[in-house]
């Protein structure tokens, strides 16, 4: 009989228990915190998520430029406080239709297009709603029909350019030339009368002192920036401009979702169709004329990529204020409009230039700063 010594039993070593963590102070995580979300707001700032909000302020340094070169020029004028503030109320009336078209120009070059067209849907609109047909049904028959030419006509550019593979360009540059075509065959070239008193009085009216224009302009740009920065339709249209190929990989709908880009901006031009036919109790097809040219100008200006996949609703309302401001400024000082087309000119291309150049090299820029930070 063996004796058998019992194994013995396997115990974990004390060097492999977890070490216990030295007692936290309160007070330094209060501090660590508060850096780290002091770091997230700068990070945000000098990188990609700051860039909006630098252009933005940037735009409203040039607000502020103008506003000095005309107290410059015109004391007279800028020493009445009651002369300011209606030429303030002016400025933004003369801005409200072409803001509201900027709205949906600025969905649709962020979704990788280009409307050429909207003018030219802006006075079909007016035309058809001001026909003895349609004024028949009142004031609602007229705004149904402004809006639902607008809609339509932009699906049709929407269903050539997603489905029917035409180029943006093509396509919305064709739309424009039939599209006041058949305002000018609906209204026989001439200019029809409006005799809604409720259309008319809209540019008219005012409330608390302020236009209604003003009003509608401010509620299109407040819906245009939710629906841009805050649902799934504004991050798809980013996408879709950004990187069509990856848009399609992760399950959207590309051609669906152009379409509807073209026709929200067929809605806008509905809108500024009412807008603009109640500043002028008529319509006419030649109405609204390089208006498309304005609000590609102004959604440039306020930060809007031509390629794509980037752009502000805030940044472009300030583009359309900038030169109402200057068309407002030449007036005052009694120049031609042949200058004001140059400067206007002068600012699109070195806004373009900015684009090209300028956040491309400050990007990585301000990336060295962080790495020789860091280091």
């Amino acid at each position: 009989m063996s004796d058998a010594t019992p194994t013995p039993t396997a115990t974990p070593e004390r060097s492999q228990l977890p070490a216990q963590s030295p007692p936290v102070d309160p007070a330094e995580t209060a501090v660590v915190g508060d850096k780290a979300a002091s770091a997230g707001r700068l990070s945000w700032w000098r990188g990609d998520g700051g860039d909006g909000a630098k252009r933005n302020l940037g735009l409203i340094g040039v607000l502020a430029a103008l506003i000095v070169v005309g107290a410059v020029t015109k004391p007279d004028l800028y020493g009445d406080p009651n002369w300011v503030w209606n030429n303030v109320l002016a400025i933004l009336q003369l801005a409200s239709v072409v803001g509201v078209v900027t709205v949906g120009m600025t969905f649709v070059i962020i979704g990788g297009g280009i409307d050429l067209s909207v003018g030219a849907i802006v006075a079909l609109a007016g035309v058809w709603c001001t026909t003895v047909a349609t004024q028949s049904y009142g004031a609602g028959g007229m705004i149904f029909t402004a809006l639902a030419v607008g809609i339509c006509v932009g699906l049709v550019n929407g269903v050539l350019i997603s489905y029917g593979r035409l180029v943006p360009f093509i396509a919305t540059l064709a739309m424009l030339v039939a599209a006041r075509g058949l305002a000018a065959s609906i209204s026989n070239k001439q200019t029809q009368v409006s005799s809604s008193t409720f259309i008319n009085d809209i540019a008219a009216r005012k409330v608390i002192g302020i236009p209604i224009l003003v009003y509608i302009l401010g509620a299109v740009v407040l819906a245009g920036w939710v629906v841009l920065n805050r649902t799934t339709f504004g991050r798809r249209t980013i996408a879709v401009g950004g990187n069509p190929e990856a848009a399609r990989l992760a399950g959207i709908n590309v051609r669906r979702h152009s379409m509807l880009l073209y026709a929200l901006s067929g809605l806008c031009c509905g809108i500024a169709a009412i807008m603009l036919t109640s500043q002028a109790t008529s319509a006419q097809a030649a109405m609204a004329n390089l208006y498309e040219l304005d609000a590609i100008a102004a959604a440039i200006i306020g930060g809007t990529l031509l390629s794509g996949g980037r752009g502000t609703i805030v940044g472009s309302l300030l583009g359309v204020i900038i030169f109402a401001t200057i068309t407002n400024l030449f007036a005052i000082n009694g120049l031609s409009i042949e200058a004001q087309n140059m400067v206007k000119g002068g600012i699109i291309v070195a806004a373009v230039l900015v684009q090209q150049f300028q956040f491309k090299s400050v990007t990585r820029l301000l990336a060295r700063n962080r790495v020789t930070t860091a280091t």
